[in-house]
């Protein structure tokens, strides 16, 4: 009798890893907004010139993430190299099933792209209120600075909801996250906030470039290397979708 054994990958481990960093990350401007909002708040607004502190640090964590999806290298995972020439591995396809795949996709996405500017919008509602400020906007973008990969690892409601995409690999909103995790820094108008919310659009703009020139690439049917029987990376073993 042929037993399965299970396995986490590299490529899994070291989303483990930067799942439990997040996680951390989170835990620590949580603690700290709970019990010292003010001082906080007052590190918002301190330039490094008087010294590093957790925002400056937040904010090198924040672009140091960024950085890497505009300059990829091989560390990391099949969902997000698939974009580059090197990771297209071409099987034969019908143009027709990717016109259909393409379509079908960009509908999808832009329901994602209105039910979370709509979501958001509530909140920016609320700022320029006054009801909420800007130490809250930033537990906000930690929260989801966590919540991105419990999306990847764990459950997206993008992916179930509205994408049906067979996972993150497949994914074809998959470098959105950086745009969706820093919208709510569009509301705060310093050097902080913007310089992470409009690199997150370079990001989101260097991926829609990417799939507008090669849809191609980002299809299972036409890109060998984005069918289960040939991914190394397994990032879906907890959404119980792994092979």
């Amino acid at each position: 009798m042929k037993l399965h054994v299970s396995r986490h990958t590299p490529m899994l481990k070291r989303y483990l890893f930067t799942f439990f960093f997040r996680l951390a990350v989170f835990a620590i401007v949580l603690v700290l907004y709970l019990t010292d909002r003010q001082r906080l708040t007052m590190l918002m607004s301190q330039t490094i010139v008087n010294g590093i502190t957790i925002i400056h640090v937040l904010w090198i964590i924040f672009m140091v993430t960024m950085l890497t999806h505009i300059f990829p290298s091989n560390r990391l995972s099949m969902a997000i190299k698939k974009a580059e020439h090197v990771h297209y591995d071409p099987q034969p396809y019908e143009e027709i099933e990717l016109l259909r795949f393409v379509k079908e996709q960009n509908i999808h996405a832009w329901m994602v792209l209105l039910v979370w500017l709509c979501f958001n919008a509530i909140f920016g509602a609320l700022y320029l209120a006054h009801l909420i400020k800007d130490i809250d906007l930033l537990m906000l973008t930690v929260f989801y600075f966590l919540s991105d990969y419990l999306c990847i690892l764990f459950y997206c409601p993008f992916q179930f909801k509205i994408m049906k995409n067979r996972c993150c690999v497949n994914c074809r909103i998959y470098d959105w996250g950086h745009f969706m995790m820093f919208t709510p820094m569009l509301f705060i108008r310093n050097f902080f906030s913007w310089s992470l919310f409009f690199t997150s659009c370079v990001v989101l703009i260097r991926w829609e470039i990417f799939y507008a020139r090669h849809p191609e690439r980002f299809w299972f049917g036409s890109n060998k290397n984005l069918n289960c029987v040939n991914c190394k990376d397994k990032i879906c073993k907890y959404k119980g979708k792994c092979e």
